[in-house]
């Protein structure tokens, strides 16, 4: 009689080897899947093509504001530029409030949260009175968002596109198209644009959401718009128009359905939330910052026909030409300075490349100081961690560096909290030139992400953004970082009385220094 015996059970290795193995398998099918079938993966552009409302002489209140100020300045723009969380959040408010044509509006993230609904309520009010509105989002921050905009969407006289969608909205599978067009989901519309009737723009680093605005009791960013009142704003909505109507882009009715309850719903709870504990405090202190002439009037404007905005195109894709992208614009700006170069940017990530170019301008005689995130301030991690690998080079060849503190011990913010980070992306050039937009110094803003901004050639505008960056860099806001003598780098807290030196990230934890050097040996830096 032959004798049965019972394999031997495989060792729990073989077994996770083979698992890793079938899941890398499958992980590899879905990216060659949406190699070969990405045009069907991704959703067509089925939206009617339109354009920019052209401006009339008195048709709006808007138009009757500018139209005496425009004749005092012809061939000018007004300028002004918002650094606080209030003004920021009072000047869309009013400008939407006071716009009889048209609202363009196109945001890289549009929060589902009190700010979000305040401002989508005043959206929905001005559809109320007739007009148009178009709204652009990025979807990749939209998920979980469809019932919102569906119901804005359902009213006739709005309609919502989203950049690069995903067909599927939710869920698994929305994970697995993630998976499938790994290559083309992760060119993201970063640009930021709120233009109301044609004649004034308000462009920056400011998304849609209570840390954008002084409206969280935790953390807020410190941020920075400029608000365009004239013919330049005609700049913002000829960009608006080449997005709106690019294949990149797809209108949410095509993707998702809504219902007249979504949008009672909508109206319902929008106005609920204005009444609530939480909307209250905030509004009255924006409440303080209304006036009935505001753009005609109360900004104290300055105008110059030194100012223009540029944006990337619509498709940025890698091994297209690049004359028309903004980094080739900005690099240049940056790159003719002779005296002096200020920057101010969240995520700074400059590269070889770009360290020996700051370096060799400091060889050349020019001042370049950088204020960005330290560890503790920085919401994104990996971001830091790409940074750190060159502060040292960075010192060593003369730059001066200023990382924001994540705790203002000084001053607190609109609700009592102490905590910021620093989302301004800007800088200034030769105390003449400069840029205010959305463009971060790193490599996501330079090659995956369509940017957009104002760049300007004005002493005027220059001397202001000199102060916004000396504020900034302020030893009552971020430490100043240099080399020790033995090339070792130190943190001096010189708010402090005796001023104190710091010999690791400063207010950082131990989880958080380890997760940084830790992510830091990834091969991610051209995603950050």
């Amino acid at each position: 009689m032959v004798s049965m015996h019972t394999p031997p059970p495989r060792p729990p290795r073989r077994r996770l080897l083979r698992l890793a193995g079938h899941v890398l398998g499958i992980l590899v099918l879905l990216v060659i899947s949406g190699l070969l079938l990405g045009d069907r993966l991704t959703p067509k552009a089925v939206g009617a093509p339109s354009s920019a409302l052209p401006v009339q002489p008195a048709q709006t209140l808007l138009d009757r504001q500018l139209q005496p100020l425009l004749a005092a300045h012809p061939g000018q723009s007004g300028t002004v530029f918002l650094s606080d969380g209030l003004e920021a959040f009072a000047a869309r408010s009013i400008i939407t409030r006071q716009a009889g044509r048209s609202l363009d509006l196109q945001y890289y993230m549009w929060h589902d949260d009190m700010v979000g609904h305040l401002l989508a309520r005043d959206v929905y009010d001005a559809a109320q009175r007739g007009v148009r509105v178009r709204l652009l989002l990025d979807d990749m921050n939209a998920v979980g968002l469809d019932p919102l905009m569906m119901a804005l969407d359902a009213h006739p006289n709005i309609e919502i596109r989203l950049y690069n969608p995903f067909r599927n909205r939710e869920g698994l599978w929305r994970l697995v198209e993630m998976v499938q067009r790994v290559f083309s989901i992760n060119h993201r519309m970063h640009n930021k644009a709120w233009i109301a009737d044609g004649r004034v723009a308000i462009v920056g680093g400011r998304n849609i959401g209570a840390e954008y605005f002084n409206a969280k009791p935790d953390v807020n960013f410190r941020d920075l718009d400029v608000l365009l009142a004239g013919p330049v704003a005609a700049q913002a909505s000829t960009i608006f128009d080449s997005f709106w109507n690019s294949d990149m882009v797809v209108p949410i009715a095509a993707l998702h359905r809504a219902s007249e309850r979504d949008l009672a719903k909508f109206i319902n709870q929008s106005g609920q939330e204005a009444r609530q504990r939480e909307s209250l405090p905030y509004l009255e202190r924006v409440r303080a910052r209304l006036a009935d002439s505001y753009v005609g009037g109360e900004l104290g404007l300055h105008w110059t026909a030194g100012v223009q905005i540029h944006s990337d195109p619509p498709q940025k894709l890698r091994g297209a030409d690049r004359s028309d992208w903004l980094v080739t614009r900005l690099t240049g700006e940056l790159a003719s300075a002779r005296h002096k170069a200020l920057l101010i940017s969240p995520y700074f990530v400059p590269g070889e490349a770009g360290t020996a170019g700051l370096t060799a301008q400091v060889a050349h005689g020019v001042q370049v100081g950088i204020v960005t995130n330290s560890l503790a301030a920085n919401d994104v991690a990996a971001v830091h961690s790409g940074y750190m690998r060159y502060r040292k080079p960075l010192l060593a060849g003369g730059v001066r560096l200023y990382e924001l503190k994540a705790q203002d011990r000084h001053k607190a913010s609109t609700f009592g909290s102490s905590g910021a980070s620093l989302h301004t992306k800007a800088f200034v050039v030769d105390d003449r030139r400069g840029f205010v937009g959305s463009f971060n110094l790193d490599p996501r803003s330079a090659y995956l992400n369509t940017e957009m901004g104002a760049v300007f050639d004005d002493p005027v505008l220059a001397a202001r953004l000199r102060s916004e960056y000396l504020r900034l860099a302020s030893p009552a806001l971020s430490y100043w970082v240099y080399l020790d003598r033995q090339h070792d780098l130190r943190w001096l807290e010189w708010a402090s009385s005796p001023p104190e030196v710091l010999g690791t990230e400063p207010d950082a934890s131990l989880l958080q220094r380890a997760t940084a050097r830790l992510i830091r040996w990834l091969p991610l830096e051209s995603q950050l």
